[in-house]
């Protein structure tokens, strides 16, 4: 699998319904109950999947959601998302089919602002997990690696502190993103979005909103092109905002 130059919608690898099935599972149980509005089901491009969303209660409180994907006549189903990553199902989500329909990108809301991705990826009616970990983890990675983390004095052991971490998918994936004037091969790139905010810091240090990159399906590697390396804004220095911005002051991307 692969990753290129393509700026917590991406993709998930199916290499086979059994491996991302629990063993004997072939249908959501009956406890489930189905989601019913039409945008909560997806399907590929080429007519021959189809994705639906099951959810139940857990406790008084809670609810935990499973993802489904059948072949066109409903007769084969897979389950998307494992035990393992049951606690990043507490709602519904969205899915986004490559061109080619072979790679579905999983985006997935954990909770008040705060947003991530999974890629699979499809092997006829079978689905893998395209990458080790989540593709939103491997953003968030690739971003603590590149000089805006460091200039902005932000390291990678605050992930968990910083306020609405957010990784999207950048809207014109379904065309290649063409319609954005790029000419890049069918179905290999993901551009990607990463933001935080410095909302309850008591000294705020700068933030980021918008940083892209772009993922390579074939190779599993991010890179930054330079058009999407240079600020769509010029960077603010972190210091007290004036009554006219808000009071979470916008995070400007600095140059990668």
């Amino acid at each position: 699998m692969a990753a290129s130059w393509l700026s917590r919608m991406g993709i998930v690898v199916v290499l086979g319904l059994a491996a991302v099935a629990p063993a004997g599972a072939a249908s959501p149980g009956g406890e489930l109950t189905k989601m019913t509005d039409p945008e909560d089901t997806f399907t590929s491009p080429d007519g021959q999947v189809i994705i639906e969303q099951y959810w139940k209660d857990k406790g008084e409180f809670d609810r935990v959601y499973e993802y489904w994907a059948f072949d066109a006549k409903h007769e084969h189903g897979v389950l998307l998302n494992r035990d393992k990553y049951i606690d990043d199902a507490r709602y519904a989500a969205g899915f986004r089919f490559s061109p080619n329909s072979q790679w579905v990108v999983r985006m997935q809301k954990l909770g008040s602002g705060t947003h991530t991705l999974f890629l699979y990826r499809r092997n006829g009616s079978q689905f893998s997990e395209a990458t080790p970990k989540p593709l939103g983890d491997m953003v968030w990675d690739y971003f603590y690696s590149q000089p805006i983390s460091r200039q902005i004095h932000r390291k990678s052991g605050d992930r968990d502190s910083i306020d609405h971490p957010q990784i999207h998918l950048v809207k014109g994936a379904d065309d290649n993103y063409a319609s954005q004037g790029r000419h890049w091969p069918d179905s290999r790139y993901l551009v990607l979005s990463l933001s935080f905010d410095a909302q309850g810091e008591d000294h705020p240090l700068p933030w980021v909103e918008d940083w892209q990159c772009v993922f390579d399906t074939k190779t599993d590697k991010f890179s930054i092109p330079p058009d999407l390396a240079r600020p769509r804004k010029t960077p603010r220095p972190s210091t007290t905002p004036s009554p006219n911005e808000s009071e979470h002051r916008q995070i400007r991307p600095f140059p990668a």
